[in-house]
């Protein structure tokens, strides 16, 4: 039996999309998945690139090159800035966690494929005094709870590397899988005042904003052709799952997405589409950023999340107290 036609040129067709079951080439696919990929804000932007050396951050990278490219921008060779603006300048920006046997691979990866990009690497260790091992070690976390800290720590070492290469956007790899996830997550949990937060699709600058703004530009793209693209592109990446990922509560709205993806193809796009058009209630709306009593970073409350398990922390083992006693001045993950 003949392979089935590409749908979009004469060619044979060398896969059908994941998403929608077209059969496509390899041209074809790599097109229309980059043409549906790119969301960027206006040319010109320096854009910290949150590289984990995973599939998702190394194919955004590619993607962003590539863009600067059509731009007249320099890929891959740190500036990006081409001449009249219209170009984009990209640096890397990685976080290691502090997870052994994992995150050095990982990291391992980025640099081998940085080419002439900056990279400014970051730790929990060196900004927060604790690495995730060390949190398990220390009887503090366990299980699933370690990934509170690890995630709340990572947000804001971006949030912190962002400001001290004084990009004006951080690009995030979230593809359309982890927006779905995201939206599972939520609503298991009934976290409604999070729903429209997690959702928000921003190109913009939003005036007056106290944090640097996130872009996703793969929230789009589903994971499967994530794969797929950096397999027919010869993309390098690190595939090894944290060791405690199995312990996370977003592996059960994963499992359930899963399954209803099986079910039908388009449950992923829906659920990311459905996302953005929910109504909240105003009594439940997520409040307006402020800044942290403790850090000075963005914080809907008196204190930040990451302030707030630092005290954790810090009552869970008071000889590595942040401060005075009865003070709450700034510590290893605060100045």
């Amino acid at each position: 039996m003949p392979a089935p036609r590409c749908r979009r040129c004469p060619l044979a067709a060398a896969l059908r999309r994941p998403r929608t079951s077209e059969p496509l080439c390899r041209r074809c696919f790599l097109q229309a998945f980059e043409d549906e990929a790119f969301q960027t804000p206006s040319p010109g932007s320096s854009v910290a690139i949150a590289a984990s050396g995973g599939k998702d951050s190394s194919v955004l990278a590619h993607l962003l090159a590539r863009l600067n490219g059509r731009l007249g921008g320099g890929a891959g060779e740190g500036r990006g800035v081409a001449s009249g603006g219209r170009g984009y300048r990209f640096l890397l920006l990685s976080v290691d966690e502090g997870i052994a046997g994992y995150r050095e691979a990982a990291l391992g990866a980025v640099r081998g494929a940085r080419g002439g990009l900056p990279l400014l690497l970051l730790s929990h260790r060196q900004l927060f005094g604790w690495s995730v091992d060390e949190l398990g070690a220390a009887g503090l976390a366990r299980g699933g709870s370690r990934c509170t800290f690890c995630g709340v720590f990572r947000r804001q070492a971006l949030e912190r590397g962002a400001r001290a290469l004084g990009v004006d956007w951080i690009a995030t790899g979230h593809n359309a899988d982890d927006i779905a996830e995201t939206l599972l997550m939520n609503l298991l949990r009934g976290d409604v005042a999070r729903l429209r937060r997690a959702a928000s699709e921003a190109t913009r600058k939003p005036p007056g904003a106290t944090t640097v703004p996130r872009l996703k530009p793969l929230r789009h793209c589903y994971e499967k052709e994530i794969v797929l693209y950096a397999h027919y592109q010869g993309l390098t990446y690190v595939s090894t799952e944290c060791l405690y990922a199995p312990h996370a509560f977003r592996g059960h709205p994963r499992g359930l997405l899963k399954e209803l993806e099986a079910t039908r193809s388009s449950s992923v796009a829906a659920l990311g589409h459905s996302s953005r058009a929910l109504a909240v209630a105003s009594q439940v709306a997520s409040k307006g950023l402020g800044a942290c009593g403790r850090c000075g970073f963005a914080s809907s409350q008196g204190l930040c999340k990451a302030c707030v398990l630092l005290a954790a922390l810090e009552k869970g083992r008071p000889k590595v107290g942040l401060g005075k006693r009865g003070e709450p001045s700034p510590g290893p993950g605060c100045r």
